[in-house]
């Protein structure tokens, strides 16, 4: 309930172009927003620019004197009416600093002062939530003030109207811890992020409706759906735009849109949808690379939308910055590369890539020492835990290349949170230079421990469990093999099974479009031999080779088994459109086989078959079912050629001994790991050049501890995996495809 209470002085309404003063009748003055709302309406300021509204009651006079005598005496007749303060606090001068964040005069300005953003991408989603302050921290120590952070689509919309917000999901609880540290946020909800993320953040569901979306675009049904993305989102964040006290200055429209398209429709479009949940007042940004091309067609004139830019670490950035004036209004281009390069992305079998330490920081310089602003992409890269890892083409779709499970990007806060590089050394001097007060101390790095060698046994052939691994009631049937996502797989694999009789030669299988990687087998369709099917060959989408089929005796018909293995959807690119699985006919001898089986392979169902109660995984793409139990045969023999499942255990005695660590696959071939049901991602040391998995403490437990892994080509020989307390790239190729 408000009150009106008397007459007051404004003494002064301050903001970046001046100041104002006027005689107000005004509420409460000691509520802010009441007296903001007043002090806009009447004395013309908009409400970002405000900074500051000093109120007083004016000199008492025998009428107003009267009047509250007459309001406190009918407050004791009428005791429901609201309390009236005291006289003497009314005379009391009322400060109420409102908090502004704004662009004039080509710089930042927060709260009336002139900001210098030094920032850095941090991705919560790439994070234990548990470690999101400890890598905050370090953040810190770096010299950084502002967190940037893309929100994935499809890690908060898993299923079509499913919203996750929980765990590793919680945005609002990371937003709150960076403004509880003092960071300021620079927000990035896409709806599309590239982020070296599965399908640039899209959730994967997308590719499973007909007719297909037009993603980016001004395509209705596309819009419908960011309409409803973002009705969830924004709501849930304009609490926490910094105007309202929180840590939020600004929130991207889109990602780089001019190096994709030019619908310029479909971008005054997501302008609109933030407007209207977040208000008029919320300052929307743009980037794009710093071209004139890129810039013309991702920029948002008219619509009071700030463009920022990015490029290369080795690009001179003064006439970039030159540049973005041309695409922002007279005085409001501070000069910003929203994307500063502190490394990079590597894929499976190149060399990991690495930036000089002392070339990065001097690039950094040049932009500070002339009151530039920058954004260090990444500050702290993180992991792609599970199966959300993404990919890149070339100019074709088949010039195929997926991104390692590590996001370390040789950013200066490493994968595991270690600052002891010489480029986290070599970014803070020369960010200490352009800091007014001293930079936090520098936090050491989290402790490691060697939990050494783990001996694990093969549970069972992946063929020998499959009514495990899959519920029966998954099982599709189609004449012809179906993409992934029409049969609700979103991530993993995928086994196609078909048939077809004897031959009396070998023969020849082709399929002209598999994505991504198909392993094949063959066995007798009779199943009475009890023989585990036997390998043929690998079919890659970036080679794709036709494969020899060798004849094998069978009294009944030949059974074909395509295992399809989902590396990571394009996130970048004209072949974002990336669908998984077989998506063309499947050939044998130039003949198409018809009649085929999909088995789904659910990675939740893989953990259940050593009885452990899993961490639930956002990625899993098929919904948890009852499994009845069965038991299984441990199988003493290695088929080093047929994908398995095996298990390892190990102790941590005590809680304190509760530590990161890494898990090394040196000898192993390719697959998936688990630990205590954690999904850490896909291994592939026979690729290179990640060799270890990094296993953050908080998934590993006092006690027992259960390693699962799907092994899809060759284990170990020794059967061990190894915990080793440092990363390492230097397996497999190192020759760099970039």
């Amino acid at each position: 309930m408000s009150y009106q209470c008397t007459e007051v002085q404004v003494d002064k309404v301050q903001s970046a172009s001046g100041s104002y003063q006027k005689n107000l009748t005004i509420l409460d003055p000691k509520r802010p927003v009441v007296a903001k709302a007043v002090a806009v309406a009447s004395c013309g300021f908009s409400a970002s620019n405000l900074i500051m509204v000093k109120c007083r009651i004016k000199t008492a006079s025998t009428v107003v004197f009267s009047l509250l005598l007459i309001i406190v005496s009918l407050g004791n007749y009428f005791p429901s009416l609201p309390p009236v303060p005291e006289y003497s606090s009314l005379l009391r001068n009322s400060v109420i600093r409102i908090p502004t964040f704004e662009i004039e005069n080509d710089k930042f300005w927060k709260d009336g002062q002139p900001l210098q953003i030094i920032g850095g991408d941090l991705h919560y989603f790439r994070i234990v939530p548990e470690y999101w302050e400890d890598r905050l921290l370090r953040a810190k120590a770096l010299g950084l003030n502002t967190i940037q952070t893309y929100v994935p689509w499809n890690l908060h919309e898993p299923k079509p109207g499913e919203w996750m917000f929980e765990g590793i999901a919680d945005l609002e609880s990371f937003l709150k811890m960076c403004h509880k540290l003092g960071f300021l946020v620079m927000l990035r909800p896409g709806p599309y992020i590239c982020a070296e993320w599965d399908f640039g953040g899209f959730p994967a569901w997308m590719l499973s409706i007909e007719p297909a979306l037009r993603l980016r675009s001004s395509d209705p049904a596309f819009l419908q759906l960011v309409d409803r993305w973002w009705g969830m989102l924004l709501p849930k964040i304009a609490s926490l735009l910094y105007s309202n006290e929180g840590p939020i200055i600004m929130v991207q429209i889109e990602n780089e849109f001019g190096s994709f398209s030019d619908d310029k429709r479909y971008l005054h479009h997501l302008v609109a949808i933030a407007r209207k949940h977040l208000g008029e007042n919320v300052i929307l940004y743009t980037t794009d690379g710093g071209s004139r091309d890129t810039l013309e067609k991702g920029t948002i004139s008219g619509a009071n939308v700030f463009t920022a830019v990015d490029f290369t670490t080795g690009d001179d950035p003064w006439p970039i910055f030159k540049l973005q004036q041309e695409f922002n209004p007279p005085g409001r281009s501070p000069p910003l590369s929203s994307e500063f390069y502190t490394g990079w992305l590597t894929h499976w079998g190149e060399k990991i890539a690495e930036t000089d330490a002392a070339f990065t920081a001097n690039a950094l310089k040049s932009i500070l020492s002339r009151n530039g602003s920058a954004v260090l992409y990444m500050a702290h890269g993180g992991t792609n835990f599970g199966f959300y890892g993404g990919a890149n083409t070339g100019a074709y779709d088949s010039d195929y290349k997926a991104d390692l499970t590590s996001y370390d990007y040789d950013a200066p806060i490493k994968e595991s949170g270690d600052v002891d590089s010489a480029k986290f050394k070599a970014l803070r001097r020369v960010i200490q230079q352009y800091t007014a007060v001293p930079l936090p101390p520098v936090p050491s790095n989290n402790e490691k421990r060697v939990y050494g060698q783990i001996k694990v046994q093969k549970v069972a052939s992946l063929f020998d469990v499959l009514d495990a691994v899959c519920d029966p009631s998954d099982v599709i049937e189609s004449v012809n093999p179906l993409p992934m996502e029409s049969i609700g797989q979103m991530f993993g694999l995928l086994l196609y099974v078909s048939e077809y009789p004897p031959k009396r030669n070998g023969s020849i299988l082709s399929i002209p479009k598999v994505h991504d990687r198909a392993q094949v087998f063959v066995s007798c369709a009779s199943g009475n031999d009890g023989k585990t099917p036997g390998y043929v060959g690998t079919i890659e989408r970036w080679s794709n080779l036709p494969l020899g089929v060798p004849r094998i005796e069978c009294v009944s018909n030949i059974r074909l088994f395509v295992l399809v293995e989902n590396m990571g959807r394009v996130n970048y690119g004209s072949h974002i459109y990336d669908r998984k699985g077989i998506l063309s006919d499947v050939k044998l001898d130039g003949s198409i086989l018809h009649g085929w089986k999909m088995f789904p392979i659910s990675s939740h169902n893989l953990n259940k078959l050593t009885k452990v109660n899993p961490i639930l995984q956002v990625a899993d793409s098929v919904a948890a079912k009852s499994y009845r139990h069965k038991k299984l045969k441990n199988h003493s023999t290695i088929n080093s050629t047929t994908p398995a499942i095996y298990e390892g255990r190990f102790m941590i005695d005590t809680i304190n001994q509760v530590k990161d660590t890494f898990l090394s696959f040196n000898g192993w071939g390719k697959g998936i790991a688990f630990v205590n049901g954690f999904n850490l991602g896909r291994f592939w040391p026979l690729r290179g050049p990640q060799c270890n998995l990094y296993v953050p403490a908080p998934v590993l437990r006092h006690g027992d501890n259960v390693v699962v892994i799907l092994e899809l080509e060759a284990p170990n020989a020794e059967l061990v995996i190894s915990s080793v307390a440092q990363p390492d790239f230097t397996c497999g190729s190192k020759v760099h495809q970039l």
